[in-house]
């Protein structure tokens, strides 16, 4: 049974190594080609732009993976919570197409990690402060859907 993640409604129970690839390439065929100031768009009022959803997507990408990687090495590893608000307000000079190549990078070394983990591995646990004691495979999962979260806003952004 996968675990369930905040984003187990996006993933809709996908495979989610397969599921991150498709997101991945859907995401770069969405948005690779816009001009600059096409990063500017929203999907509604009051929304992260296309930018800081790619930035986001990207420090995702960094944090997550990172938490994936302690717990595989660190027996016992505790993870600690971050504000993606704060984050976001210390990326304010980030392009939108810098943060798409930070999230295509990291998405593709996180994706070549998870699809090399045994079912040990993904078993592997860690401590979250919000969420209790995870696996790997949670983060895996949280992190497929998540993706998919993102890329139906960028794509609805796109349709604008």
């Amino acid at each position: 049974m996968p675990p369930t993640t905040p984003y187990t409604l996006d993933l809709d129970n996908r495979e989610p190594i397969a599921a991150m690839r498709e997101s991945v390439a859907r995401i770069r065929a969405t948005v690779s080609a816009w001009r600059p100031d096409e990063f500017d768009r929203t999907y509604a009022p009051g929304k992260w732009t296309a930018r800081q959803i790619l930035t986001h997507l990207a420090q995702s990408e960094i944090a997550l993976g990172y938490r994936a990687r302690m717990a595989l090495t660190t027996p016992g590893y505790a993870s600690q919570a971050f504000d993606q608000d704060k984050w976001m307000a210390r990326e304010s000079a980030t392009t939108g197409h810098d943060a798409l190549d930070a999230f295509l990078g990291t998405a593709a070394l996180n994706i070549a990690l998870f699809a090399s983990l045994s079912e040990t591995d993904r078993a592997s646990t860690l401590s979250h402060p919000d969420y209790g004691s995870l696996t790997v495979d949670w983060i895996v999962h949280q992190m497929a859907g998540h993706q998919i979260h993102h890329l139906k806003q960028l794509e609805q952004i796109a349709g604008r």
